[in-house]
């Protein structure tokens, strides 16, 4: 499991002073963007390398509300890898009280230039192995 640290900025708040629902998927990004930047095998790496990831689904758990300059830390899982399709948990926790903000998921698949599908184990044992070890240790 990994961490990603995030201060709320104002713009993510609403008319009642609280984040904005949609910014939390938005975090959840941030978070996975981040993962795979550590793991070296980030979004920019893997788009110039032909791979592509789209988001396939999305949910999210809203549990208690986070304010302007709050800082939340969103802690990063795998629950899935087998080469083809990526999912991942999510749980948005205060930094300072640890409560519980949000916990949500995603699922990733991965496609070549043409939109096609295509297995990392096969095509691309290099990311395979860097996300495989992961989702193991995770």
């Amino acid at each position: 499991m990994k961490v990603y640290e995030h201060r709320v900025q104002y713009y993510e708040t609403d008319q009642m002073g609280i984040v904005h629902h949609s910014n939390y998927i938005r975090w959840f990004e941030e978070a996975r963007v981040d993962l795979l930047g550590k793991l070296g095998i980030g979004y920019k790496t893997m788009e110039e390398s032909g791979i592509l990831s789209p988001v396939l689904e999305v949910h999210a758990i809203y549990k208690t509300m986070a304010h302007f300059d709050d800082i939340v830390q969103v802690e990063i899982k795998v629950e899935k890898y087998n080469g083809i399709v990526l999912e991942l948990s999510y749980e948005v926790k205060d930094k300072e009280t640890g409560e519980v903000r949000c916990c949500g998921n995603t699922k990733h698949c991965f496609l070549n230039r043409e939109g096609r599908p295509l297995s990392l184990k096969k095509s691309y044992p290099e990311f395979d192995k860097v996300l495989y070890k992961f989702s193991q240790t995770a």
